[in-house]
């Protein structure tokens, strides 16, 4: 079965505090908003391993592709 944005969601919401969380997709290519004071001080790449790190095997498995933008709190014009 095919990984949903909804699944995708709830994996980096229980491993993130995020205070917006916008995943959209089609199964196999993905695209995510994530503002996430855990990011607060950390390069993209330290944040973008965060968010591999919450998906865990799911990234090499289930999801083919992930585009992410990451912000801190501070950073996000919503």
């Amino acid at each position: 079965m095919l990984p949903t944005p909804e699944d995708i969601r709830n994996h980096i919401a229980r491993a993130l505090p995020c205070d917006v969380l916008e995943v959209r997709g089609d199964g196999h290519h993905f695209e995510a908003l994530i503002v996430s004071p855990a990011f607060e001080g950390k390069t993209r790449v330290q944040r973008h391993q965060l968010v591999y790190a919450a998906l865990g095997g799911r990234m090499r498995e289930e999801i083919h592709a992930l585009s992410m933008k990451t912000l801190a709190p501070g950073e996000y014009k919503g």
